[in-house]
């Protein structure tokens, strides 16, 4: 799942650099405005794609993750049903 991410995010990334160069090297020529709406397209692509690199899939098991305090994991296990982590 990481791989998938991952890839997604250098993917769309791409894409928005594609789209800055080509807007400011090669659109401008013809159409200022044009220029401009790839550049605010280009602009909203990297918080998207931070969202996307950093959700969780259903296979992460980050709540059984040791919180590295003994006393809190303790208190989570018996809370939850578990015996205790060694």
């Amino acid at each position: 799942m990481y791989a998938r991410r991952r890839r997604v995010y250098l993917w769309m990334m791409g894409v928005c650099l594609v789209l800055f160069v080509g807007a400011w090297a090669v659109v401008r020529l013809w159409s200022v405005p044009a220029a401009v709406a790839m550049c605010v397209v280009a602009m909203l692509i990297p918080p998207v794609a931070a969202v996307v690199a950093n959700r969780r899939g259903p296979d992460d098991r980050w709540w059984d993750d040791p919180s590295g305090d003994p006393q809190s994991d303790e208190w989570w296990d018996e809370l939850d049903g578990r015996k205790r982590r060694e």
